[in-house]
């Protein structure tokens, strides 16, 4: 009866193994955030693993979230979410994906996404990020310098 109750016990970790590694990781929207920038993601530089889902959460009014068309892995389809509105965003590929509060970009809320820590496409977000300017361009570059 332990052999049987063992076995169950072992079938059942490795059929739920894989959903027990999928996070959920919480963005906030802020109009300031702790490091004193105003509009603000925080995290700025947000690590995850394919398969995880990034929840944006609209903590302060007026923010939305969407991806910069010129800075997302190859195969991974432009996204936005709604003004004042949470979004959830599935993770599928591995890379870095460039983000921006679409009413507050001019202002440098902007951030980025690393996925399953893939770096291979950094080299076309650097030049996707010469579509930004002002403070967006100031604050990308700062994010790309830590990465």
């Amino acid at each position: 009866m332990r052999t049987i109750i063992a076995a169950a016990l072992a079938a059942g970790l490795l059929f739920t193994g894989g959903a027990a590694t999928a996070a959920t990781v919480e963005v906030k929207m802020l109009n300031k955030g702790h490091d004193g920038h105003s509009m603000s993601f925080e995290p700025g530089i947000i690590t995850a693993n394919v398969g995880d889902t990034i929840k944006f959460v609209a903590v302060d009014k007026f923010h939305s979230i969407e991806s910069i068309d010129e800075m997302l892995p190859a195969g991974v389809a432009p996204f936005a979410g709604q003004l004042n509105k949470d979004f959830e965003l599935k993770l599928d590929k591995p890379g870095v994906y460039g983000i921006k509060c679409t009413p507050h970009m001019t202002m440098g809320m902007i951030g980025l996404i690393v996925v399953g820590g893939d770096k291979s496409n950094l080299d076309a977000v650097k030049k996707g990020s010469a579509v930004l300017e002002g403070k967006a361009k100031e604050r990308m570059d700062a994010l790309l310098a830590k990465l």
